[in-house]
């Protein structure tokens, strides 16, 4: 696939249901977000981009605590659920702007912060991201990197992309803590804070916030019940198909 096609295939499948992002549970709250706000709490004056802002939620935590923040989307009907969703929350300080995480439209030395929340592991290619977000990021600029992770462990890893790609055919790569810092350091950042967490994912409403047809959600329930015990033990497989993933807390820093 493409650069292109990929992009459209994403823009499609996301597009038709942004409104139910708005609304998710998991997109919604968070420790994530949680920590996001405290981290924010001392950058009155930034300038920040969220880069695959999705239904708007880390920016709408952003944009309580900084400056200006920059809604950065492939998806205008995303955008326009978060332009509605900022207004309504009399968020006056967000703008939004379309485009890919791998070409960026903005200046050189744009961005205080760069976020990014649940959006990398659709990206085409990260690193080119990564160097675009270099870019983009003041010197001594953070990036705060949001995502799933990969475990990293060939079983689970390949366990993991297989029930992400058939929920969701858009999906790339859930990549490991040591990929994550691999790539961040090729982009000429520094990481300096790592954190892991956890995420329990309800079946039921994870494959209907992206309305997977019948025969996939039948596959991907297949896939789960031949799980080895290792595999189900780890990821806390329930016998309603809910799961829990590994998630990561990426900072980095741009040189001053």
């Amino acid at each position: 696939m493409t650069t292109h096609s990929h992009h459209d295939h994403v823009d499609k499948q996301f597009g038709s249901q942004a409104k139910d992002y708005l609304t998710s549970a998991v997109h919604a709250a968070g420790r994530d977000l949680q920590r996001l706000a405290e981290r924010l709490r001392d950058s009155s004056q930034a300038c920040v981009l969220d880069m695959g802002c999705g239904a708007g939620h880390a920016s709408f935590t952003a944009a309580g605590a900084v400056a200006n923040v920059t809604a950065y989307d492939l998806s205008p009907q995303m955008l326009d659920v978060v332009a509605d969703a900022a207004q309504e929350r009399g968020l006056r300080n967000i703008t939004t702007r379309q485009g890919y995480a791998e070409v960026l439209p903005f200046a050189d030395a744009s961005f205080d912060i760069v976020i990014s929340r649940y959006s990398a592991h659709h990206w085409h290619d990260v690193g080119r991201a990564l160097r675009e977000v270099q870019r983009v990021l003041k010197p001594g600029g953070i990036l705060i990197m949001m995502d799933v992770m990969s475990p990293g462990h060939p079983l689970r890893d390949i366990w993991l992309q297989t029930v992400e790609a058939l929920r969701d055919t858009s999906h790339v790569r859930n990549y490991s803590s040591g990929e994550w810092m691999t790539m961040v350091n090729d982009a000429g950042l520094t990481t300096h804070t790592l954190v892991t967490d956890r995420l329990a994912l309800e079946y039921t409403s994870w494959v209907a916030r992206m309305r997977t047809p019948q025969a996939l959600c039948e596959a991907i329930r297949l896939y789960q019940e031949s799980a080895s015990e290792e595999v189900k033990r780890y990821f806390a497989l329930q016998a309603d198909g809910s799961f829990t993933s590994d998630t990561i807390w990426l900072e980095a820093h741009k040189a001053k």
